[in-house]
């Protein structure tokens, strides 16, 4: 994205990260949500589970699936999808609101095992983990995306952290949007009306 599209106006005059595009859903998501502190095992599970989701595909493909896999994944109650059956693996790929990618809900349901295992004796110790690897702010914000990293050495070492305790589909890119959308860097560039907020 060049520089000239880093920012663009929407209809109430507001200048948003360019990624927004002219999408309420995602002018909404980027509004009330991206870059906003997330904390607590239960939501960055499901943050982990989306994003994992999300690979390969679109993010707005998510958004507009993302209550459609809430429903299919019981709210991504670590317990509950960890107890998955063979039989709620073949619900969910005959269930038309979520991603039918077998890899994918395998992950979500290991994922959960893997959520369980970590906080059994320590609960909150997925959010600890995930918010060990948050850098400091930035000195200066981006002016452009084309500065916004794809990877960086701490979502590197979150990923590598997150596999040694059985996570999958937790790639360091993965992990960086991962990072971007629960608020543990702030990539708003300048002149998005989020950035002069936070």
């Amino acid at each position: 994205m060049s520089e000239r599209q880093s920012i663009l106006v929407g209809p109430d005059g507001r200048g948003r990260c360019g990624w927004v595009g002219d999408d309420d859903l995602y002018r909404r998501y980027h509004d009330e949500e991206w870059g906003n502190p997330l904390r607590g095992d239960q939501k960055l599970y499901e943050k982990i589970s989306l994003e994992g989701f999300q690979a390969g595909l679109s993010w707005i493909t998510i958004l507009r699936r993302r209550e459609g896999l809430r429903a299919a994944f019981d709210n991504f109650e670590p317990t509950t999808v960890a107890a998955y059956s063979a039989q709620d693996v073949a619900r969910l790929l005959d269930d038309p609101r979520i991603i039918r990618n077998r890899l994918k809900v395998a992950a979500a349901i290991s994922n959960a095992q893997a959520v369980l295992a970590l906080t059994a004796d320590a609960p909150g110790a997925l959010d600890e983990l995930l918010w060990s690897f948050a850098p400091p702010p930035r000195a200066t914000r981006l002016s452009s995306f084309d500065d916004v990293p794809a990877v960086t050495p701490e979502s590197t070492a979150m990923s590598n952290a997150l596999k040694a305790h059985g996570f999958r589909f937790v790639g360091p890119t993965t992990m960086y949007a991962l990072m971007q959308s629960a608020g543990m860097v702030d990539d708003h560039i300048e002149g998005c009306w989020r950035s002069e907020r936070t």
